[in-house]
């Protein structure tokens, strides 16, 4: 009585295609993957090599302070 039979699930799987139509669910599935694999991609990019984050956020970082400069400006109030 606790279990779905597999006729259940054929139930509700084609009220969900009736519902959302067989083309929202292709773009969905294919968005998902697209997902999962840039997932995979980034943490397999992200686990190879720490020496090249340090590196690349120390350019950052100087490039960031080379770009900052101070401007002296005095404000005037309107009368």
């Amino acid at each position: 009585m606790g279990s779905f039979s597999i006729w259940h699930w054929l139930i509700v799987l084609l009220i969900v295609i009736m519902v959302f139509g067989t083309k929202k669910l292709k773009n969905l599935g294919g968005d998902l993957g697209g997902a999962v694999k840039g997932f995979k991609e980034g943490m397999k990019d992200g686990g190879t090599a720490p020496e090249d984050k340090a590196a690349e956020s120390a350019q950052v970082a100087n490039a960031a302070a080379a770009e900052k400069t101070t401007i002296d400006v005095e404000a005037k109030q309107k009368s």
